[in-house]
């Protein structure tokens, strides 16, 4: 494929924005080359500006779980504009949002919607610090919650893509309040609680890490760190950011059974558009201005564009609509591992509804940082542009996770199947 105009774009982009892109994971440091530079999307497919096809894998990180260019919410997204773009004043939508996040994922009594998925996490854990009066902050090697500067200790993404596990411009002040521990290590959870319990507010964990890759929760890892918490005093926050309303209509907490204090949302809930929302128990949340002392605002949270954006998608999103999400994205991972095996290529795919993961590793299983670290980053780089040349766009990082969508069809995924037979028999 000829991505001249890509590469033109991309030497204008880099004289006045750094690095050329306005997120540090778009600039394919991690896998080599240059990005590619997008026009439209439609469905499951991506076209760029040289004119080319991609199946697309991505979906805007997540979100785009109906595919691209959904009638439903481009149509509500319309009438909407013709409305108003934003008032910075109460409106109906941002009810009816929280009343469908509190009717659907399980613990939540209240909510806050914010613009973005740092914002979020950012708020619950001022909000948790404020509610329990401690300072520490537990959080899992790998897992990223944004880059808000208590939470860029270890982090996964764009972070491990740049081989950056700590940023300069973090104060040692507040990094020394968050304490680091292996993802899927409950052992390490009750140590840390045996010597810091009285100090820790929170624990936040993507209950599916999908910074890193996606790493599922082993059994009774959540289970052991929700006890743990309880028993300590401390609060229990998911990072649903990524996995709320994707992987379940209620989320990790719906889908593995266990409830945490705080959760915070993203992606998902604003049908494309950038949104983010936290939201737990009523007792914590009304420590939140202007019911509380703990202060958080934001001009544009719940803007009715976002807002009704959201609605119009998780309304579409059933369980029928989940049960085939999850059989293709067993179709797809099925298929890529018996390809895989058939060409002597050494792979794991770690898969949860609508996520996946390929690590090309020969280990028997990949649930931690330290798992993924081991697994052969230039082999998978090598396997993107086999198949970014084929049509077919994954992340450009070994450090994400790959997303189905309901708009990806056999044809599609028989399609994947095909370059990827010829991308494993190209790998040496």
């Amino acid at each position: 494929m000829k991505r001249n105009e890509s590469r033109r774009l991309y030497r204008r982009a880099q004289e006045v924005i750094p690095g050329g892109v306005n997120s540090p994971v778009r600039a394919f440091r991690g896998v080599g080359g240059s990005p590619v530079f997008f026009a439209s999307a439609n469905g499951p497919h991506l076209f760029d500006v040289d004119g080319n096809r991609y199946i697309d894998y991505v979906a805007s990180w997540g979100p785009m779980i109906q595919g691209h260019g959904f009638e439903p919410v481009v149509s509500a997204i319309r009438d909407q504009a013709a409305k108003s773009l934003g008032f910075g004043a109460p409106t109906q939508r941002e009810t009816e949002m929280a009343e469908k996040i509190v009717d659907t994922v399980p613990g939540v009594e209240k909510v806050r919607l914010v613009n973005s998925g740092t914002e979020a996490t950012m708020s619950a854990i001022r909000l948790a610090r404020g509610f329990t009066s401690r300072d520490l902050v537990i959080k899992f090697d790998g897992c990223y919650h944004g880059h808000s500067d208590a939470l860029l200790a270890k982090a996964g993404s764009g972070v491990l893509t740049l081989g950056l596990p700590n940023s300069p411009g973090v104060p040692e002040s507040v990094a020394r309040h968050t304490l680091t521990l292996p993802f899927n290590d409950a052992e390490a959870v009750r140590t840390a609680f045996s010597q810091y319990g009285d100090q820790v507010a929170a624990v936040i964990m993507e209950p599916v890490a999908g910074n890193m890759g996606c790493i599922p929760p082993l059994p009774g890892f959540l289970e052991a760190v929700r006890g743990i918490t309880a028993d300590d005093g401390a609060l229990l926050i998911f990072d649903e950011v990524m996995t709320g309303f994707r992987i379940a209509r209620g989320g990790a907490q719906a889908l593995y059974g266990v409830s945490a204090d705080l959760i915070t949302l993203g992606k998902v809930i604003g049908g494309g558009l950038p949104v983010g929302a936290f939201g737990g128990r009523a007792d914590v949340m009304d420590h939140i201005a202007p019911e509380g002392p703990v202060y958080q605002a934001g001009t544009l949270s719940g803007n009715p564009l976002a807002t009704t954006a959201g609605l119009t998608l998780l309304n579409t999103l059933d369980d029928a609509f989940y049960a085939r999400l999850d059989a293709q994205t067993e179709a797809l991972t099925k298929g890529l591992k018996e390809l895989a095996d058939r060409n002597n290529v050494a792979v794991r795919i770690n898969s949860v509804c609508g996520m996946f993961s390929m690590f090309f590793t020969s280990a028997s299983r990949v649930a931690s940082f330290e798992d993924v670290s081991r697994c052969d980053v230039a082999r998978y780089n090598r396997f993107f542009h086999a198949m970014l040349d084929a049509g077919v766009y994954f992340a450009p990082s070994a450090f994400e996770s790959a997303f189905v969508s309901g708009a990806h069809t056999e044809t599609e995924i028989d399609a994947t199947l095909a370059a990827a037979e010829h991308a494993f028999a190209r790998l040496d």
